[in-house]
Formats: C-alpha cells, structure tokens, sequence
C-alpha cells in the first residue's frame, strides 16, 4: 500500500445531509485503490466556532484546542476531496470555515472536488477552487458532479448514474499523481534519496 493519505472531507453538517451518503460512495469507489489510503474527515466531528483565532492562520500560532486538533488532522494527509454542496450557489459555510482556520496544512498539497446540488455543486465548486489556489493547495481538473435531480430519488435518496464510476476513476488517477508530485513540493530531500 502506498504511504499516501487522501482525506475525503464532507462538507456538510445539515441534520439530513445528502453529502454523507456521497462521501460514503467516494469511499467505496476508492476502496480498490492501491496508490493511496482514503479516509473520511467528517466535519461534524470537528465543531469550529466561526474562525476564533486571533492571529492569522498562516502564522500556525493556534491558541484554541478545536483548532489544534482541526491542524492536527489536517496536517497528517497529503491531499483531499472536498464533499460539498452548493448552498446559494457556493460552498457550505462550515467547510467554507473550517478551510479558513488553517493555512500552512493545506500548503503544497493535492485536492479534487466532488458536490451535488441543483447543478450538480458546479457554482460550489468554483468558490472552492479560487480559494484552494490561494491555499498552495493544487487542484485538478476532473471533479464529480451530483444532479440533485437525476443522481438522488425525491431528491434525499442517492443514487448516482452508471457514468460517475468512470469519472470518480479518472479523478482518482489524477489527484493521485498531483498528490505524489506535491509530496517532493513538500519533501524533496527524500525524495531525492530514493
């Protein structure tokens, strides 16, 4: 097994929430898979207040113990899949917060989106890649996109069309390999001593 770790963050904590059983299905998707280790980051396991910390986070001077440990576990991954819905035509606010509590745990890192919504997430997923370039995190091109349409049954129940599994596979793929380029970003000297 590859010593990658790719976190898949579901960006919802809404009682009822679509995003869990899309974050579940990504994670089945890439239970086969050998060039990383996937796990969730569910983000109703991590209550942030809005952002509370005095000092900015790319000083990564964190007073606040719900911030440390949002650090602490961000920083253990080397890329991401950020689950998000579209909520007036942008990403939720609590991921929108728990992205701005950090900065350099997101830096010169690997990240691709997955949203579902009206659109499919699209709108959301614009807001998101804006604030993932200024993060240093590296974002790539294919995404996955959920019609709360044709993708959910009475719009609660999902269930995702045949061609998803290919374009969840071409993601992979992708965030994989920006995901081990980033990683000699981040660790050349090792990288050089393989």
């Amino acid at each position: 097994m590859s010593d990658l770790k790719i976190a898949v963050i579901l960006g919802s904590t809404r009682p009822g929430r679509n995003g869990e059983a899309v974050a579940k299905w990504v994670l089945e998707q890439a239970s086969t898979r050998t060039a990383a280790t996937y796990e969730l980051v569910d983000l109703a396991d991590f209550p942030l207040p809005h952002l509370d910390e005095a000092m900015p986070p790319s000083m990564a001077q964190y007073a606040n113990q719900h911030t440390q440990a949002w650090a602490q576990k961000i920083a253990g991954y080397d890329g991401y899949i950020f689950v998000t819905p579209e909520y007036n035509h942008s990403t939720s606010g609590v991921l929108k917060n728990a992205i701005d509590y950090l900065y350099t745990e997101w830096n010169n890192k690997a990240a691709a989106f997955v949203a579902y919504g009206s659109v499919g997430g699209a709108r959301a997923v614009e807001h998101l890649r804006g604030i993932a370039s200024e993060l240093q995190l590296a974002h790539v091109r294919q995404g996955l996109n959920f019609s709360l349409f044709s993708d959910f049954e009475n719009f609660n129940s999902f269930v995702p069309g045949p061609q998803h599994a290919a374009a969840a596979a071409t993601l992979f793929d992708q965030l994989e390999s920006w995901t081990r380029a980033m990683k000699t970003v981040r660790e050349p000297e090792s990288v050089l001593a393989v």
